[in-house]
């Protein structure tokens, strides 16, 4: 099972940037598909955004055009670059990658 270690989040103003690093304790090399979620109080977890081995990409209605998910195959990593940061993002964001989770890590979105 891999051991996933998430990174980058804090608190930020509306309209600012952040960006999520999702580090694999193995290889990622072949893995079809990985995501990131993320699960605000009160509200059940939500998928954000997938890539897939091939590099097809797919985000949730309210993220689409403002967030951005990379894999580094080199570093092991999965990215999530997040732009023009809304209140509505503030959640706990989670990587999946074959079937694991990492701790989460807090974003927050205020002014």
């Amino acid at each position: 099972q891999e051991q996933l270690v998430e990174s980058g989040g804090g608190l930020v103003h509306p309209g600012g940037s952040l960006r999520l690093s999702c580090a694999a304790s193995g290889s990622i090399l072949g893995i079809e598909v990985m995501a990131w979620y993320r699960q605000a109080p009160g509200n059940q977890r939500e998928l954000v955004a997938f890539i897939t081995l091939d590099g097809n990409t797919g985000y949730a209605d309210s993220v689409k055009g403002r967030f951005t998910i990379s894999r580094d195959s080199a570093k092991n990593s999965l990215n999530l670059q997040m732009n023009n940061l809304k209140p509505d993002d503030t959640a706990v964001y989670y990587c999946e990658i074959r079937g694991s989770w990492g701790q989460g890590i807090q974003v927050t979105v205020s002014s």
